[in-house]
């Protein structure tokens, strides 16, 4: 595995050393305490118990999808195997989780979990280059995160690997009765030619901006994301909404560049793009570009 060297340059030159381990709860405390900010994951709980084992930690992502968080603490610990064992119990005991969602945070999000994506998420001081290809072969949502922590105050997750296969098909009849609106496959094939070259366009850029760059299609939208949401897209008739990860407060809002932390929206960012013609096209890539940067 190539390595990560980090500097500090002021007041000169000096190499951070970085140790890959951490107290063995440790990792597991900080990232629970911070799973909003380190991947757009709300915390659900530890440690939690099912027939057969218990997941490190379980949550719930911002496109509101189940996520299971799994640490492996030595490098022959099959932690892959472990959290797809985790995510098939978790979609054969869907009312298990839905009620663990109500109890610690309330019914409209348990209302609103999308089973189309749920995923595995594992992290570890480092992985081996069978992981890796591991993953390629597995017909489900898994990706590999590397953490490294230096000196006593810089934590520094990579994300090495993302497997991310299609969604699948929620065969719950009270899961699809959630949704009145047509979702973003219906809306994509309703759409005319010119709007569905809009999007396939700005799909293709968002797609070509880095190896770390992946695709989740969930219910109502598109999400493109590196460990957590950059942007997400949704298509209809007449336009394209482009949600970015930026702070509006740093642009000049007009009718088409819209503020919405305030405004009901299915697709995660604060800054809303809204494109109507091809001729919005070149801003809406320089929104995605700059959101890929910062996020």
């Amino acid at each position: 595995m190539a390595d990560i060297k980090l500097f500090r340059y002021k007041p000169q030159v000096k190499e951070m050393k970085a140790a890959s381990v951490l107290l063995e709860k440790e990792l597991q405390t900080v990232i629970e305490n911070n799973m909003q900010e380190f991947f757009g994951v709300t915390f659900l709980a530890s440690e939690y118990v099912i027939d057969g084992g218990r997941m490190d930690s379980i949550g719930i992502d911002e496109n509101n999808c189940p996520v299971i968080f799994e640490y492996k603490r030595s490098m022959n610990e099959n932690v892959i195997n472990q959290g797809l064992f985790y995510l098939n119990w978790l979609l054969e005991h869907k009312d298990s989780f839905e009620l663990l969602v109500l109890k610690k945070l309330d019914k409209k999000i348990a209302d609103a979990i999308d089973w189309s994506m749920p995923r595995v998420i594992c992290i570890a001081g480092d992985f081996n280059k069978y992981d890796e290809e591991a993953i390629k072969q597995i017909n489900r949502n898994v990706s590999l995160i590397r953490y490294k922590k230096f000196d006593d105050e810089l934590l520094m997750f990579e994300l090495l690997n993302t497997n991310t296969v299609k969604p699948l098909a929620v065969e719950n009849a009270k899961a699809d009765s959630k949704y009145t609106e047509k979702t973003f496959k219906e809306q994509y094939d309703l759409a005319p030619t010119k709007m569905k070259n809009i999007y396939d366009d700005l799909r293709t850029f968002t797609l070509s901006l880095g190896d770390d760059v992946s695709e989740n299609t969930v219910k109502l939208y598109t999400a493109f994301k590196k460990i957590k949401n950059f942007v997400t897209m949704e298509i209809y008739s007449s336009k394209i909404l482009v949600d970015c990860r930026l702070n509006p407060d740093d642009f000049m809002l007009t009718d088409n560049l819209r503020d919405i932390r305030t405004i009901g929206h299915w697709g995660c960012g604060d800054l809303q793009y809204i494109i109507k013609s091809e001729k919005d096209i070149e801003y809406a890539k320089e929104l995605i570009q700059k959101a890929y940067n910062e996020n």
